[in-house]
C-alpha cells in the first residue's frame, strides 16, 4: 500500500495493494494501524455511499468545527474526477485545490482532513462512491461553495454538470469567509 502525499498538505492520495487472480481481485481497503502509521490517525465514525449518473458533479462542501469531518474516499464502480480544495484561512495553500481520478478500476483513494471542501463529478456512464467521516452527518455545520468559483479555478473535465439546487446556488468561497476554519500551523 503507498500513501502519497499531495501539494496539498494531509491531502493524501492512497494506492491500495491489489492482488488479481483468474477470480478477480482483493484489496484491503481500510486497515486502522496501516492508515495511522502512514500519519492518517483518524476515527472514522460514518461511511456514506452514493450512485450517480454520468456528469453529476456534487460538491464543493466541508462540515466545519464542531463538526468538522476528515473523509477517506473510493469508487466502488465507475470513474470520478475527485477534488480537495484548502478552505483554511491563513493557509499557504488556501484556496487551492488537487484533483486525481478515482476508479473501480486503479481503485485509488483520496484522503481529504478537516478544513478542505470536496468534490466530485463523475466521468464514467455511472459511479458508486464510498467515503469513511470522522464525524456525524451535521447539516447545520455544513457549508457548499461554488463548483465553478474562479477563485480556486478547478479545471473539471465536465463542461456543464448536473447538479442539485443547493450546488447550483453556492455561494463563492469569498462569501463564506467568515465561516472558514482558521489555519493552525499544521495540516
Amino acid at each position: 500500500m503507498n500513501f502519497l502525499p499531495t501539494d496539498l498538505p494531509g491531502v493524501v492520495l492512497v494506492e491500495p495493494t491489489v492482488r488479481r487472480d483468474e477470480r478477480g481481485f482483493f484489496l484491503e481497503a481500510y486497515q486502522a494501524e496501516r492508515y495511522r502509521d502512514a500519519g492518517i490517525a483518524v476515527r472514522f465514525v460514518q461511511d456514506n455511499h452514493s450512485a450517480s449518473v454520468a456528469g453529476t458533479l456534487r460538491g464543493l462542501h466541508a462540515q466545519l468545527a464542531p463538526k468538522a469531518q476528515a473523509k477517506l474516499i473510493r469508487v466502488l464502480q465507475g470513474e470520478i474526477y475527485d477534488v480537495a480544495v484548502d478552505a483554511r484561512i491563513g493557509s499557504p495553500s488556501f484556496g487551492k485545490h488537487f484533483g486525481t481520478v478515482l476508479s473501480s478500476q486503479n481503485h485509488h483513494q483520496l484522503f481529504v482532513p478537516t478544513g478542505f471542501l470536496h468534490g466530485f463529478v463523475v466521468t464514467s456512464e455511472r459511479a458508486e462512491v464510498e467515503y469513511k467521516c470522522s464525524e456525524l452527518y451535521a447539516p447545520e455545520h455544513e457549508i457548499a461553495v461554488a463548483w465553478n468559483d474562479p477563485e480556486i479555478g478547478i479545471g473539471w473535465p465536465v463542461a456543464d454538470p448536473i447538479l442539485s439546487p443547493r450546488d447550483a446556488d453556492a455561494p463563492s468561497l469569498a462569501e463564506v469567509r467568515d465561516r472558514l476554519p482558521r489555519f493552525e500551523g499544521g495540516a
